[in-house]
């Protein structure tokens, strides 16, 4: 009998275990994840749905990534004011007020919408990783908040995140093979753990880089969404808004790397969605 409810007892924690980190991974909310470039009303009126905010929700804006954070804030400030009148707020947080400064921090959390600014997603990063602000963040998406970001704020969503890079060059932007080991990545937000995500993917034809970071990570679906469009994540299911498409490649076979670096493989899966359309992440 002690063995029987010592083994019921375990299995018990166990399944509570897997059920917590399962939700912890997953969240509630939802992630609008815009590729840069202009954004229509039309888009954001579709954010502002997105975020299903009720009358005492507020909206916070992290402008860590811009170089003109006050710039970034008025603009989307104002174009969320055509949609909505909830209050919206801004932090522009150092890597010390991430981990010290608690009444901002408690706001992120509390947040019904966060809307992290284009700019470069190396220095969001630098700013909120490993604090209690990346945390915050984490428990707002688990609570039901809406995480949205353009551009560099687009880039930050993925576990594993492009930086920007190409190893062996001090410039960005060039990718002229297809290669493995070229492209540089870092450790990102981490709401998607199986995708990875390419901004102004069509409009600046990211194609060599995106199938780069493809053969280094081929378990992955590599996404990459064109400006004035965003893919809205809940779940599992992914959707496409906006003015233009978002390009998804998954499942390479016979992935072969060459001993100068080139890549090659077989019949892997290449999907073109555009508005209205959507696909299912694993």
């Amino acid at each position: 009998m002690m063995n029987k409810e010592f083994g019921r007892r375990c299995v018990l924690l166990v399944t509570f275990i897997c059920t917590t980190l399962l939700a912890y991974s997953q969240g509630k909310g939802s992630l609008f994840i815009i590729g840069g470039g202009e954004r229509s009303p039309a888009l954001m009126q579709e954010l502002v749905k997105t975020a299903n905010l009720r009358p005492d929700d507020y909206i916070v804006v992290l402008p860590m990534a811009t170089s003109v954070p006050e710039e970034s804030i008025v603009y989307v400030s104002s174009q969320l004011s055509e949609h909505c009148i909830n209050p919206i707020t801004s932090f522009n947080f150092t890597k010390t007020q991430a981990d010290n400064q608690q009444a901002w921090i408690d706001s992120v959390q509390n947040a019904r919408l966060i809307y992290i600014t284009g700019g470069d997603q190396n220095k969001f990063m630098d700013v909120v990783r490993g604090t209690k602000l990346y945390d915050a963040m984490h428990r707002a998406y688990r609570n039901g908040a809406t995480v949205s970001g353009t551009s560099a704020g687009a880039a930050v969503m993925s576990q594993i995140m492009i930086t920007g890079a190409q190893k062996g060059k001090k410039d960005t932007d060039s990718f002229r093979e297809i290669k493995s080991d070229y492209v540089v990545t870092s450790e990102g937000m981490g709401y998607l753990t199986n995708a990875i995500i390419d901004q102004h993917f069509i409009m600046r034809s990211r194609y060599n880089r995106l199938l780069s970071i493809l053969a280094d990570h081929p378990n992955k679906t590599v996404i990459g969404i064109d400006e004035g469009t965003a893919i809205i994540v809940t779940g599992k299911k992914a959707k496409v808004v906006g003015d233009s498409q978002a390009v998804v490649v998954s499942k390479p076979k016979k992935l072969r790397i060459s001993d100068k670096g080139q890549v090659s493989f077989r019949d892997a899966s290449l999907s073109l969605f555009s508005h209205g359309q959507s696909f299912k992440l694993k």
